[in-house]
């Protein structure tokens, strides 16, 4: 009977104990399997967030807009890879959004393409023409939006979801211009049945520039704030493995079914570190004048409106 209550008691320590406790976090995703919005996934199957007592249930989205909706409606508690316009358009709308990090600086790992026999090669070719963008308020619309002024296209914007869907549309002719990302598309590039029409770094409102963001819900942060920061510093640390060491790179490409060589080739041709470093936004001032320019606020928000919506929990 001594034992038995030992026992039982030893279990119930166990259980109760906060070293134990593995606290849940629910993830939205915008586009699965490219390398800046895997962090979260290689980190979990690498045992990083579990280290920080954090298991992540992670939601997979077709774009940036949809991320963003699943933060705003409460749906989920992060948001991966929202796009900067339409979070910065929600928040002037009063959207209950907080950004907690950037996700991607600098739009050079997306890119435009036409079919190998299409006469498009150029954004010059798109007069009357279609040309994908993933989602509503993500980067690729903004972007897209980007291109139209700037060079004064009469193309038309259609939204097409991921990579791989809009790949289909392009090869079957739907679309005139798809959108994609690393590793997607580059077999394709490689064989010869895809050409590059431009580079997101075309668009020079987003060269150089966050063009994507990490969000989470007002009532989500002011709930889990502790358990936000907690995702915070292992998303940084999973970072800082990926970059590190080759065993990321295994997990990666296990994870997205492609070969260790193109997951080296994606992060290391696409994807250098300081482009995925969450703790800075940069390029700020600009973005908010061109969120105005390209409709996607009425007016610049105000540095008191930014900083109640930027919230990055510093680095410990």
């Amino acid at each position: 009977m001594h034992r038995l209550f030992v026992a039982a008691f030893a279990l119930l320590t166990a259980v109760l104990s906060p070293a134990h406790a593995q606290d849940t976090l629910k993830i939205a995703v915008g586009q699965r399997g490219n390398w800046d919005t895997s962090v979260s996934e290689v980190g979990q199957r690498a045992g990083i967030f579990k280290k920080h007592n954090l298991v992540l249930e992670i939601l997979y989205t077709q774009g940036g807009g949809e991320t963003q909706q699943a933060v705003i409606s409460g749906s989920v508690d992060i948001g991966v890879a929202a796009g900067i316009m339409g979070v910065l358009s929600a928040s002037s709308k009063g959207a209950p959004v907080r950004v907690i990090g950037a996700e991607t600086t600098g739009a050079a790992d997306l890119f435009w393409y036409s079919a190998a026999n299409s006469p498009i090669k150029s954004l010059k070719d798109t007069d009357g023409k279609t040309i994908a963008y993933s989602t509503n308020g993500s980067s690729t619309h903004g972007i897209v939006t980007a291109f139209m002024k700037q060079f004064d296209l009469k193309a038309k914007p259609v939204a097409t979801g991921g990579p791989p869907a809009t790949l289909t549309q392009v090869m079957s002719g739907q679309i005139d211009v798809g959108w994609s990302a690393p590793p997607f598309g580059l077999q394709q590039l490689d064989e010869g049945k895809i050409r590059i029409v431009a580079s997101g770094n075309d668009a020079t409102a987003f060269k150089s520039q966050t063009v994507r963001l990490l969000i989470t819900n007002v009532q989500a942060l002011q709930s889990k704030k502790a358990l936000i920061d907690r995702y915070m510093k292992a998303y940084r640390e999973t970072i800082d493995w990926m970059y590190s060491d080759p065993a990321a790179l295994k997990v990666y490409a296990e994870f997205v079914g492609i070969s260790e060589p193109i997951a080296k080739r994606t992060r290391d041709g696409f994807f250098p570190k300081e482009a995925i470093n969450p703790d800075r936004i940069v390029g700020l001032d600009t973005i908010v004048n061109d969120a105005v320019t390209f409709k996607y606020t009425a007016a610049p928000l105000t540095k008191d409106q930014l900083s109640e919506l930027i919230q990055i929990p510093p680095r410990t």
